[in-house]
């Protein structure tokens, strides 16, 4: 949850219906999100912190702040995975 995440630089993104659809261009790796996913997504045009993305979910929907931290943290690190997110510890930010 301190980790300071953005987007991928080598990313494209468009959105389709309150869904966007999410590409690396040098990895041809891409992903679907839906309407969270898609929040998410928007909060990563800039370094954020993960705490600070939690916080914002927290106030735009009706969520257990135990799950929104871990449904959080396994969406981010199946975008890290995918390299379509990238992060750092806050110390670096």
């Amino acid at each position: 949850m301190s980790l300071v995440v953005t987007r991928g630089k080598d990313c494209v993104s468009t959105e389709i219906d309150g869904e966007t659809v999410i590409l690396n261009v040098s990895t041809g790796i891409y992903s679907g999100a839906d309407a969270v996913g898609t929040f998410v997504w928007g909060l990563l045009e800039k370094p954020v912190k993960v705490t600070d993305i939690c916080a914002r979910i927290l106030e735009r929907y009706d969520v257990d702040e135990d799950a929104c931290k871990s449904d959080l943290l396994k969406y981010l690190r199946s975008l890290a995975d995918n390299r379509l997110i990238e992060a750092r510890d806050t110390e670096s930010a």
